[in-house]
């Protein structure tokens, strides 16, 4: 079926109709549209954490990684508050900021190797996508970005302590 021009792709949603392509809201938002992509718009997301995370490693170590997470909490909070507002959803999917901050406070707290990395993404995004408890009670009770970004913070944690304790297991 053909398509006719539109910002819509197979396999990805629109930006809402109030956020353009260029605001930093929506690029921010969606981690450069890397949101706006199906299925799995949260693996996207992480995964494209990935790349930024060896630059930032690379460029300052692990410390640098670290306060970026903690410096993206914060935009993070405040960009996936104003999508969630214009978009009129509590939690939406396109927002994956809050997976990039997740993703990238793991990687910062474990060794720089392969096998770390693989693991500490593995789990975190066990923990994003089931939300045992407490990561679900922040999911459903905190409200606006708070609310967004939380529940990725608590799923980093608890992944970064699966991981550190599987790698103290094996060394």
């Amino acid at each position: 079926m053909p398509y006719r021009f539109c910002l819509t792709r197979p396999h990805s949603v629109p930006l809402p109709l109030a956020l353009a392509w260029y605001q930093p809201t929506a690029w921010l938002a969606t981690w450069f549209g890397v949101g706006l992509l199906r299925p799995a718009a949260g693996t996207f997301g992480s995964l494209a954490a990935i790349p930024f995370a060896l630059v930032l490693v690379w460029v300052g170590g692990t410390d640098w990684l670290l306060a970026a997470a903690a410096a993206l909490f914060i935009i993070g909070w405040w960009s996936s508050a104003r999508f969630a507002e214009v978009s009129g959803q509590g939690d939406p999917s396109s927002v994956v900021i809050d997976e990039v901050a997740g993703q990238w406070l793991v990687l910062a707290l474990v060794p720089v190797t392969p096998l770390a990395w693989l693991l500490g993404f593995l789990f975190f995004r066990i923990f994003d996508i089931t939300k045992p408890f407490p990561i679900g009670w922040c999911d459903r009770n905190l409200p606006g970005g708070l609310g967004i970004m939380a529940d990725d913070l608590l799923a980093a944690l608890m992944g970064l302590a699966v991981v550190r304790g599987i790698l103290w297991l094996i060394y």
